[in-house]
């Protein structure tokens, strides 16, 4: 199944609320979902805000609480098929870390945004174009997502593409940052839903293609 890895600085914040978010609107197709830090603290807990937030989210608070930080290193970027930092400073960061890696990595805002591009069918077609494994479907569907880096809509300010760090910061900047990261999850999962409800290695690939809008599940939205 296919592999994704959230990056911030800290790995107490932003990138574990990312990950948990994630895995729990990915749980029907079961991706392995991590999280690291660019400056990690060691086997440190999600705020107390960042994990209200989880649970806001529909993430189970034992889930929540579990969570330990870790430092990004190079070998957490060499497996992953989609890296999402959320800055274009962390996005740097792992480039330099893995150059190889620069077509699967984006801010987590920049994929949405970039996703909000290409209609289902869109996404459906490069999704078909990898068969029926799930791992190739999903790359398939990066790719064309990447494909619209330079030619989808650049954001008015490039710091749009950017879910702003809250740590030691006010509760009305958690729920900023929030409110910030959680649309840009949804654009995901919208992408790789598409992506990865046709994955079987008995399916008819013709099926995968829509002629309309393919149904996404709807999730609370994050509240104070």
């Amino acid at each position: 199944m296919i592999e994704i890895l959230t990056v911030c600085t800290g790995n107490i914040c932003r990138s574990p609320l990312a990950e948990l978010l994630l895995r729990a609107r990915l749980a029907e197709f079961a991706p392995t979902v991590g999280s690291a830090g660019t400056r990690g603290l060691a086997a440190a807990p999600m705020t107390p805000e960042a994990i209200a937030l989880a649970i806001a989210g529909g993430v189970r608070e034992q889930d929540a609480a579990s969570h330990r930080s870790r430092f990004l290193t190079e070998a957490h970027l060499a497996t992953p098929d989609l890296i999402f930092t959320m800055t274009r400073d962390h996005r740097r960061e792992v480039v330099e870390l893995a150059p190889a890696r620069l077509r699967s990595t984006f801010t987590i805002r920049e994929f949405a945004r970039l996703a909000a591009s290409l209609s289902d069918d869109d996404l459906a077609r490069a999704a078909h174009s990898g068969g029926t494994d799930a791992v190739a479907r999903a790359r398939a569907v990066t790719a064309a997502v990447a494909a619209q880096r330079g030619t989808a809509p650049s954001p008015g300010n490039p710091a749009d593409d950017d879910v702003i760090d809250p740590y030691r910061r006010s509760w009305e900047t958690y729920q900023r940052s929030a409110a910030q990261l959680e649309p840009a999850v949804d654009g995901v999962v919208r992408a790789l839903s598409i992506a990865l409800r046709g994955a079987s290695s008995g399916a008819d690939a013709a099926t995968d293609v829509p002629s309309g809008e393919l149904p996404l599940r709807r999730h609370r939205r994050l509240r104070a």
